[in-house]
């Protein structure tokens, strides 16, 4: 099983609202093969608390005018790791320091990488 052509619009979606906020090493991986419960989990990184904040609220803002409401929220408070689940993608907005920590990508290394479009990968 891939990602949905639904999911990956919408991981377009986030990524590019993370991007206008200088989010850094952006990366969306397609778990569907792993998980029941998502497709797509979308990584990326902020260098500060408050660019933490900056990027989740972004995504989440960029999100709903798409159409996709946010399900769940956590981590808003101390803004270190941010997770926001859209169902069929769930976005970790991470302190830099957190996603060297914790490498996710790492733990689902055997994920393959779901392809930004043009428009986004100019942006990394």
């Amino acid at each position: 099983m891939t990602a949905t052509k639904q999911a990956v619009a919408a991981t377009q979606i986030a990524a590019n609202a993370a991007l206008d906020k200088l989010a850094e090493n952006v990366v969306a991986l397609d778990v569907s093969n792993n998980l029941a419960l998502t497709d797509v989990f979308l990584l990326v990184s902020g260098r500060s608390e408050r660019q933490v904040a900056a990027i989740s609220d972004s995504v989440e803002e960029k999100m709903l005018e798409a159409g996709y409401k946010t399900l769940r929220r956590e981590g808003k408070t101390l803004a270190r790791w941010i997770l926001l689940d859209f169902g069929d993608v769930i976005v970790h907005v991470m302190h830099e320091e957190d996603r060297v920590f914790y490498s996710l990508e790492r733990l689902w290394n055997d994920s393959p990488i779901v392809k930004l479009d043009a428009a986004t990968a100019a942006k990394l």
